[in-house]
């Protein structure tokens, strides 16, 4: 099973180098078959410079653009669209997801699970330096979604996750242009019948630069991606369902 690793990257200059060096030295190690697709989603910094360097010294790792209009959602698709690989991980470009939780999904995509999800909240888990305000409004809106959809799982807004290729193609369409897509894709992958596993994952804050998720900004956007899904499971009596490969 070839692994594809998709990161959305927007002004990531202090970030990405080392993020990309960690991915490859943990995915070396473990002789997997493996992509980096990085997107730049209109970087006015260094990062497009750096991932050329980045590529010219390897190859598998793969720069492409997200042209305007961007969003982090636009850009993950944009990600998506590209792959070869037969399972995609979602990373973010500022080092805080774990490798070594890259692989751990990778081995449930290819033994166990059609998706992967982490929880940063479940026993195991560890976090680092998580914003205390932004703490709050997670385990809120997690709280949410979970009541509405009755799941067992409790991090369903954590972009850090992990698919069949498959599984992503029988989610189309996508519509969420922003950090919604975090909700979409794997709401509509449980309510579209995949299977999945949950893992306890790392998560550590980023070292340098700002955040690009602004909650005053995506708390609309998430709760309309949210209800659209959930009217499809109440409503469309099973027009939308798996796509096997």
């Amino acid at each position: 099973m070839k692994l594809s690793v998709v990161i959305p990257a927007r002004n990531e200059e202090r970030n990405i180098g080392t993020t990309l060096a960690a991915l490859q030295s943990r995915l070396a190690a473990e002789s997997l078959d493996y992509e980096i697709v990085v997107v730049d989603d209109g970087s006015t910094d260094a990062t497009p410079e750096i991932l050329r360097t980045q590529h010219d010294n390897d190859n598998r790792i793969r720069p492409i653009v997200n042209p305007r209009p961007n969003g982090f959602g636009r850009a993950v698709r944009r990600g998506i669209d590209a792959v070869t690989g037969d399972a995609v991980v979602i990373c973010m470009a500022d080092g805080s997801d774990d490798p070594e939780d890259v692989v751990r999904y990778y081995r449930v995509l290819r033994d166990e699970a059609e998706c992967a999800f982490g929880s940063r909240f479940a026993p195991g888990a560890r976090v680092h330096d998580y914003p205390r305000v932004k703490l709050v409004v997670n385990r809120l809106a997690n709280w949410f979604i979970k009541l509405l959809f009755r799941l067992d799982y409790d991090d369903i807004t954590n972009a850090f996750k992990g698919y069949r290729t498959y599984v992503l193609h029988g989610c189309q369409p996508l519509l969420s242009p922003h950090f919604n897509l975090t909700v979409e894709l794997p709401l509509k992958a449980i309510v579209r019948g995949y299977s999945y596993k949950v893992l306890p994952i790392s998560w550590c804050n980023r070292r340098f630069g700002v955040s690009a998720l602004h909650l005053e900004e995506q708390g609309s956007r998430y709760l309309f991606v949210v209800l659209i899904v959930w009217l499809e499971k109440l409503l469309t009596r099973g027009d939308y369902v798996r796509c096997d490969k």
